[in-house]
């Protein structure tokens, strides 16, 4: 990728449909398209075309659109062919347009859309939520990426820059003269501006963690004793049967990875084998596997027999030790199952959610309290899609943040590494917009992206 000749893709799906799209994307392409048409092409307005072959014979009848650069997807000359979409004959225009365009090529995947990149016409996170928006699994994970392809994000990090590099202009302003240097920051009120920017900075980090959630689903794990109900539970909320339920302790020996969507926001909900002392080999194998599930989880459900006396006794406290040696970043929630086989109303505890999974008696309030745990109860209109490689830089930048306000108040001797750190910080984020970035990692994300895109 990278070089300037024009290239040429099948644009829709592969398989049949009711139309198919052929793009063409390079420079210098009016004459193609006035010869194929016979006259000028009108800018943007539908035109009815019968494609031809070198011999005259025609291969589709259909229309085409010319959106001449700057003003197109690309910031090239664009060429669109929509035709009738049959894999035969969406292949013989492709091929025709190659042998039309002097120079061309077949596009690699994602192409297009880093020529949008390179030529200005969307920054990284924008072009990296056009393949968010098209692998979006939910509602809620495709408004998000729309919000990031309209500058959402994007626009939140350049402010962040902004501010950054007002700030460094102060501090490097205020090397300039070292005789001033404590009095006259303290009067621009630098180290200020600096905590408003930490500030400001968390917010973007919560928003853009909650987006990566979005995006990719979140990984939540139910665990607990053998017997307390996991697999009828995974059943109740999956509304299938999708793990084997018998009252035999030990029936599952492997995890079970089940996705389904609550309130528009994936979630990956994991089945394990019960955690317990054992002598058979293949449950212990079930059991390493269950606490690695642990460890990567997002969030971890803790359950129990709603009919054992001390519902949170040794063993499930055993679990819940074992849950936070494992994995002290996730989020936990502590779920009491088979509440219809209680013979007396249970005590009330505000951190213990009652569930039958035979009945459905609680599940609503667990998915509820499921949603709200991690923020993604609400309608979720400020969020915007996000991807891992956002947060690290964000989280980076935050360090780095973090080492110029430690530096500040160090006084004047530490000024040229307050400037050093606002200068990393602000390198951190604008690796996120892509204006600074190194040409690999530009390959890697647009190597993701399917052909045509």
């Amino acid at each position: 990728m990278n070089d300037s000749a024009p290239i040429v893709a099948i644009a829709t799906a592969a398989g049949r449909g009711g139309i198919g799209v052929v793009r063409i994307s390079g420079r210098g392409l009016l004459q193609v398209a006035r010869e194929v048409i016979g006259r000028k092409p009108m800018a943007r307005m539908v035109q009815r075309l019968v494609m031809r072959n070198s011999a005259g014979s025609a291969i589709d009848d259909g229309l085409l659109l010319w959106f001449p650069g700057p003003a197109s997807y690309t910031g090239e000359d664009v060429i669109e062919f929509h035709g009738h979409g049959g894999p035969v004959v969406l292949q013989r225009i492709q091929q025709r347009w190659l042998e039309l365009v002097d120079g061309s090529r077949l596009a690699a995947p994602g192409e297009f859309t880093e020529r949008a990149f390179l030529n200005g016409k969307l920054d990284l996170v924008q072009a990296e939520a056009v393949a968010d928006l098209i692998d979006a699994s939910s509602v809620q994970a495709a408004s998000s990426a729309v919000r990031s392809l309209q500058g959402v994000f994007s626009n939140k990090v350049r402010a962040l820059v902004q501010g950054l590099i007002d700030l460094r202009l102060l501090v490097e302003a205020t090397l300039d003269f070292p005789e001033e240097e404590i009095e006259f920051l303290r009067s621009a009120g630098a180290l200020e501006k600096l905590a408003a920017l930490q500030t400001e900075l968390e917010a973007v980090i919560g928003a853009a963690k909650q987006g990566a959630a979005l995006r990719q689903g979140l990984d939540v794990v139910l665990v607990g004793e053998p017997n307390v109900g996991k697999s009828s539970l995974l059943n109740a909320l999956a509304g299938d049967e999708v793990a084997i339920v018998t009252p035999i302790a030990g029936t599952t020996r492997d995890r079970i990875v089940q996705p389904m969507v609550m309130s528009g926001v994936l979630l990956n909900v994991i089945d394990t084998a019960g955690l317990r002392t054992t002598e058979d080999e293949v449950e212990k194998i079930g059991i390493e596997r269950t606490r690695a599930a642990i460890a990567q989880a997002d969030v971890v459900l803790v359950l129990s027999d709603a009919r054992d006396s001390a519902i949170l006794g040794a063993g499930t406290a055993e679990v819940i030790r074992e849950v936070t040696e494992l994995a002290p970043q996730a989020l936990r929630l502590q779920v009491a199952n088979k509440s219809d086989l209680l013979e007396k109303p249970a005590l009330e505890q505000s951190d213990l959610i009652l569930v039958s999974a035979k009945t459905g008696a609680g599940l609503d309030e667990l998915r509820e309290r499921l949603l709200a745990l991690v923020g993604l109860g609400s309608t979720q209109e400020d969020v915007f899609s996000a991807r891992e490689r956002h947060v690290q830089a964000l989280l980076e930048a935050r360090v780095h943040l973090e080492q110029a306000a430690v530096q500040g108040a160090q006084g004047d001797e530490a000024l040229d590494l307050v400037a050093e750190e606002l200068r990393l910080a602000q390198r951190e984020l604008s690796r996120i917009t892509g204006e600074f970035t190194a040409d690999d990692l530009l390959g890697e994300i647009f190597g993701r992206f399917c052909i045509g895109k």
